[in-house]
């Protein structure tokens, strides 16, 4: 089974062919394909280094789960409480 290290998004993920996984927002289409940056692949001990493009195809885009950012001074009665909520997009690792 082959597996590669791939960068999109400012993070590194390790991927592995026909895996689903989360990626920070990118600007395509459900369904379009778009190439990443492999820093690291290979199979079983056969390692590659800087080993090019991996194929992967969009799959959707969604919210992640509300985050709670909340700030507080003692005995000054300051309080701030703001919520975010990351976009990402969801892809399909083609082919390595």
């Amino acid at each position: 089974m082959s597996y590669a290290i791939i960068r999109t998004g400012g993070k590194q993920f390790a991927v592995e062919d026909g895996q689903t996984i989360r990626v920070p927002s990118i600007d395509k289409k459900e369904g379009e394909s778009l190439e990443i940056e492999a820093l690291l692949s290979g199979a079983g001990s056969d390692m590659k280094l800087g080993a090019g493009v991996i194929n992967a195809t969009v799959v959707g885009h969604g919210r992640g789960d509300k985050i709670i950012v909340f700030k507080k001074k003692r005995r000054k009665q300051y309080k701030r409480k703001q919520g975010h909520r990351q976009d990402y997009t969801e892809i399909k690792i083609d082919k390595i």
